[in-house]
């Protein structure tokens, strides 16, 4: 479906391998395992471990989205559902959930180059 014409496009793509189609050459039932795991683990992380600051408590939870995303569908269906097409630069076809992570790892880099925290000294 085009929404912008050359420039942005609903293209319907199934994923079976890693991020960029990387992996996609079958065997990759690994990648849905790996999804449950870094879901577990940032649900474990958010409630036993440090407290965050709030650019840390939103990059951990839209990757935790994100991973919740494409893990039911790896679950459910044995592969990612793909579909925005951004043309101009023809970058590869993604998902909400990529997005969801991508913006997520900048705001840990935020929270770590920008945070107020006092830095340790070398011992």
């Amino acid at each position: 479906m085009v929404l912008w014409p050359g420039v942005f496009h609903f293209t319907y793509v199934t994923n079976t391998g890693a991020a960029f189609s990387l992996f996609s050459n079958g065997g990759v039932y690994w990648l849905r395992w790996l999804s449950l795991i870094v879901s577990l683990g940032l649900m474990s992380w958010a409630l036993f471990g440090p407290r965050f600051n709030k650019w840390e408590q939103l990059g951990y939870g839209l990757i935790l989205g994100g991973a919740l995303g494409n893990g039911i569908d790896r679950f459910i269906l044995g592969y990612v559902v793909d579909f925005i097409h951004f043309r101009p630069i023809d970058f590869p076809v993604f998902n909400v959930a990529d997005v969801s992570i991508n913006i997520g790892i900048v705001c840990l880099l935020i929270a770590t180059f920008f945070s107020g925290r006092p830095k340790r000294r070398p011992q």
